[in-house]
């Protein structure tokens, strides 16, 4: 798994594989989620990330059991 924030552009791209994408869905104006041939989620890209999302403040917890 990748995420990638382009400042720039404030986009925030996750990425969960590499298959390749064969399908892209519009959750809304600014959230686009690309599915495989099985559709299973390959990325999520979120545009405008800032007001989307709180990208200053990142964190990953592997959860235990």
């Amino acid at each position: 798994m990748q995420t990638k924030y382009f400042q720039e552009t404030d986009t925030l791209l996750l990425i969960f594989s590499n298959h390749d994408i064969v399908e892209t869905f519009d959750l809304n104006e600014d959230v686009l989620v690309e599915v495989d041939k099985d559709g299973h989620v390959v990325s999520m890209t979120v545009e405008n990330a800032k007001e989307q999302t709180d990208v200053n403040e990142f964190s990953y917890q592997l959860a235990t059991k």
